[in-house]
């Protein structure tokens, strides 16, 4: 094939989970055409000594409000800026964590938000309906959801209502197995942190510095034990959101080695933090679900992202401004857990994980892109740089060197929890369905042109 491209991505090393070759690469339409062998562009980008890998896909991120009991909560990144920051950190398709309002059927919520991330996302996106409140629709919601190409719902054990309707969370865990749904699930369990937490507030101890004590690694433990159970009885695969502790993962693989069908996700902070952050002065800036645990716990994560036992790393963004999190009147009841992470997902994990030789490049693409595609029914049109595959490409400078500041990302947070660090390995440019969305240390593109995308069933790993 000699055939003019729309775009032609010339002489970078192309980086896939299974290998890697310098290969020139041809889009036609927002699509890959041809990899090797001669091709001309209305559009050329010159790739030589750079890396060319699949657009990240981070399949857990907050950009709508939290509706819950009636009220909204809205984070500070919406999909404008949300979008733009995972653009800026390469990442090209997103999927966001939808709460329904009062009475909301599932099928409805997802209409309501792919409304709004279609006006104003940048970047490719799919929605994870939460699933608050299963009744005797639930199970038509979900073979709705399906018809329509959402092919995941999320569950939080961590909240109290979830003791209460256990079988009928059971039951739709069971439905969504069936009808090629993934569970995401949130594994901590509401009895253990609620009788934690009322011991702390009577001892006087309500400061942040306890909050790992709130939330006790035994209170995700169980979560996660008790949730492998009823995927077990079920037969349906679960998807285990924000793993964060050495027997939480333990318990993964177990149940992994009899031949369940359970996922795990770890989040950035898990990776390069400790506990020991609740001693400082800035402790509230680090408050996460679950809370960061000790360095038996971070190190169990390297070790099973890089043998095969972590997934995915994903971010759970779920931005504050520095404000709200430091706001002096929060205790270990009412803290605000979340942070702003898809701009440097990406480049903090290539420079502690490839460069510093705990991660290989195919595992590092594998778990920021390939394995979550495949598990969210998107491979191979996301994850991979192949023929027919979307045109969604990193050009990635593997020398750049780059210190972190929070104040000029695109994150409304202002802040970044990696501030002054001095990371290794790049972006150079961004590009979504083969058009440049940032290059040059700027995103490019219009809010709204990032898309919905249709979805299959999981598919294994």
């Amino acid at each position: 094939m000699n055939e003019s491209m729309d775009l032609v991505v010339r002489g970078g090393l192309v980086v896939t989970a299974a290998g890697e070759s310098v290969a020139d690469i041809g889009v036609v339409d927002g699509r890959i055409v041809q990899l090797g062998g001669p091709m001309s562009g209305a559009r050329e980008i010159d790739a030589a000594g750079k890396l060319v890998l699949p657009g990240g896909v981070d399949m857990h991120v907050h950009l709508s409000p939290v509706e819950m009991g009636g009220k909204s909560q809205p984070w500070a990144d919406d999909f404008v800026s949300g979008s733009r920051a995972a653009a800026a950190g390469g990442v090209t398709t997103i999927g966001n964590i939808g709460f329904p309002r009062q009475r909301e059927r599932l099928p409805d919520l997802v209409e309501r938000i792919a409304v709004e991330a279609a006006r104003d996302s940048l970047v490719d996106f799919v929605i994870h309906p939460v699933l608050m409140e299963p009744d005797e629709g639930t199970g038509s919601d979900l073979a709705r959801l399906a018809e329509l190409g959402h092919t995941s719902v999320k569950i939080f054990m961590s909240i109290g209502g979830f003791d209460a309707r256990t079988a009928n969370f059971v039951n739709a865990l069971e439905t969504a197995g069936r009808r090629g749904l993934l569970t995401m699930v949130h594994c901590e369990d509401a009895c253990v942190i609620d009788h934690a937490t009322a011991g702390l507030l009577d001892q006087g101890r309500s400061g942040l510095r306890y909050y790992p004590d709130s939330r006790p690694a035994l209170s995700e433990e169980v979560a996660v034990k008790r949730m492998i159970g009823f995927a077990e009885t079920t037969g349906a695969p679960i998807y285990i959101v924000h793993l964060g502790s050495e027997g939480a993962l333990a318990e993964a693989r177990a149940a992994r080695g009899r031949g369940q069908r359970v996922y795990v996700e770890t989040r950035p902070i898990y990776l390069y933090f400790t506990d020991e952050r609740f001693g400082s002065d800035d402790a509230a800036l680090f408050v996460g679900n679950p809370p960061l645990r000790g360095v038996r716990d971070r190190d169990a994560l390297w070790a099973g992202l890089a043998a095969g036992h972590v997934d995915t790393c994903c971010t759970d963004h779920a931005a504050w401004t520095l404000a709200d999190k430091l706001d002096p009147e929060l205790t270990v009841a009412t803290a605000r857990p979340g942070m702003s992470e898809l701009e440097t997902l990406m480049p903090v994990l290539y420079s502690e994980g490839v460069r510093k030789g705990r991660l290989s490049l195919q595992r590092f693409v594998e778990v920021t892109s390939t394995n979550a595609a495949k598990l969210f029914g998107l491979f191979p049109r996301k994850g991979t740089i192949a023929v027919g595959s979307d045109a969604d490409l990193v050009v990635w400078d593997p020398e750049a060197r780059r210190p972190i500041v929070g104040a000029k990302g695109m994150s409304r947070a202002g802040y970044s929890l990696y501030e002054g660090w001095d990371v290794v390995g790049a972006p150079a440019q961004t590009i979504s369905r083969g058009e440049v969305v940032y290059a040059d240390g700027a995103v490019r593109g219009e809010a709204g042109r990032g898309r919905l995308v249709h979805r299959g069933p999981t598919r294994d790993l």
